[in-house]
């Protein structure tokens, strides 16, 4: 018995149906981490005082080391230091890695800090490339600098997890800064369960438009720039939604590199950051839920939603996309570094709901959403598909993403209060409507650019261009001219 072979109308049907089917599982995530993010801040609300926080925590809080690699941040980097030297935390130390900077990142830092040599001892219990030298400050012993041949900020953090002391560090960027209670809200998860907590993740939000001064967001305020707009919500979707909601079941596969807390035994002996990837961030966190599953012991891996630290993002299309581009091949290093994670049972949802969730997303999204994008219209248009099956597509595409971001918005603003200004959240309504209609599928193209680089084994950063957070100087006094108009 023959079977008729498929005409082009079944082909553009199955395609259509296999387009609609992923997009529709894709959103029905995203309301489930959407309900569990909700649950999780119904559940444990954040708490709002700093002086509450201290009374609770400050007794029995870890000693914390500050890891901030930087290379060539000359224009921003005294200023990021002394904010950072500002935290409210009870023991911490601040360890700058330079890591090779060809500008004058390390004369800045011997001139506004008063550095000098010192020796420090420190094992090589994780590989990296050469320190030339240790440099402190007499009248701030908090303050420790590295100095080191270039190696790339897995290799810099590295470095700084060897010289560093105290038994948590904190992962950051030079080039962020962190809110002056962050280190006392993120620290919550070691201080109750400090058994099985071995990393966690807080809150990277965008500092573009914020007033900003002497290294303190003193006043929060959307951005003017459309397309760091359209990333504010994207942060917020990213942040507390997905990450929240992973957490609460202990599938969380990333800490953001801009701000996260590790447990410094625990990554040594996981072995550090890998060399030879531009997403050591996520790799680090899945390493550490083999290591941890492979060892058969409890443990935790957690996002705390309000300690924030705050990241200027890219105002340059160009900047953008190769920021996303290499954040996806990232995300796709990782998969293949770990792939067999899906397939092995003692993983458990770290490799049903977390590698799941990748390969969905990361993996297949890019693509099948493209081609989505360009043959769903195209059949319809040539009259080979049924309308049905393009008001499937819209609705899936547009309408769920729509629900999505507004939806994430409405969560942060009814628990964390972020935008005090009612007109602030009517425009972030707005830009959450607006994402959905552009920027979502110029993010698609942007990914399988990364796919490309992914395949062709690129080890490129790329430029990123900084304004930086560096206040103003002030004026010089003057006498007025009579009929000059006031700065």
């Amino acid at each position: 018995m023959s079977f008729p072979a498929p005409g082009i109308e079944d082909l553009a049907a199955i395609l259509a149906l296999f387009v609609i089917s992923v997009g529709l599982l894709q959103n029905l995530i995203y309301l489930v981490q959407l309900a569990l993010a909700a649950a999780a801040l119904i559940e444990r609300p954040p708490t709002a005082s700093s002086s509450l926080l201290w009374r609770r925590y400050a007794d029995a809080a870890p000693p914390i080391a500050l890891l901030a690699p930087a290379y060539n941040e000359a224009m921003t980097i005294a200023e990021s230091i002394r904010s950072l030297l500002s935290l409210q935390y009870p023991s911490f130390e601040v360890i700058v890695i330079n890591d090779g900077s060809s500008d004058r990142t390390l004369q800045v830092l011997i001139d506004a800090f008063e550095l000098r040599p010192i020796r420090r001892h420190y094992e090589l219990a994780i590989s990296h490339r050469p320190i030339r030298g240790v440099y402190g400050a007499a009248h701030q012993p908090r303050l420790i600098v590295v100095d080191k041949e270039n190696g790339g900020k897995a290799d810099a953090l590295n470095a700084g997890i060897n010289v560093s002391r105290a038994p948590i560090f904190c992962s950051m960027d030079a080039d962020s800064l962190l809110e002056p209670d962050a280190l006392l809200r993120a620290v919550r998860p070691f201080v109750e369960d400090p058994e099985r907590t071995v990393a966690v993740g807080g809150t990277v939000r965008v500092a573009n438009g914020c007033r900003i001064a002497h290294g303190r967001v003193l006043d929060v305020r959307p951005p003017r720039n459309l397309l760091a707009l359209l990333q504010t919500v994207e942060y917020l979707r990213a942040f507390l939604m997905a990450r929240l909601a992973w957490s609460r079941i202990n599938a969380l596969t990333i800490i953001s590199g801009a701000f996260g807390l590790f447990r410094r035994a625990r990554v040594i002996e996981a072995g550090g950051y890998t060399h030879g990837t531009v997403g050591e961030d996520m790799e680090l966190v899945v390493k550490l839920h083999r290591l941890m599953r492979d060892k058969r012991l409890p443990y935790r891996i957690a996002f705390v939603p309000e300690p924030v630290c705050w990241t200027e993002v890219p105002e340059d299309l160009r900047v953008l996309g190769r920021q996303r581009a290499r954040w996806h091949r990232g995300a796709l290093e990782t998969f293949e570094r770990h792939w067999d994670v899906l397939i092995k049972p003692r993983y458990g949802r770290v490799a049903v709901v977390g590698f799941g969730y990748i390969l969905l997303v990361d993996v297949l999204g890019p693509i099948v959403e493209v081609l989505g994008y360009v043959l769903i219209p195209m059949f319809w248009m040539s009259g080979v598909l049924a309308v049905e099956y393009m008001l499937a597509f819209v609705a899936v595409s547009f309408t769920f993403g729509v629900v999505i971001s507004v939806g994430a918005l409405a969560l942060e603003e009814s628990e964390l209060r972020r935008f005090p200004r009612a007109r602030d959240l009517v425009l972030l309504t707005f830009v959450a409507v607006l994402e959905n209609f552009g920027y979502r599928q110029l993010n698609n193209l942007w990914r399988l650019r990364g796919i490309w680089q992914y395949l062709r084994r690129s080890q490129s950063w790329g430029t990123m261009t900084r304004k930086g957070f560096a206040t103003p100087a002030p004026a010089p006094a003057r006498v007025p001219v009579i009929g000059e108009r006031a700065p």
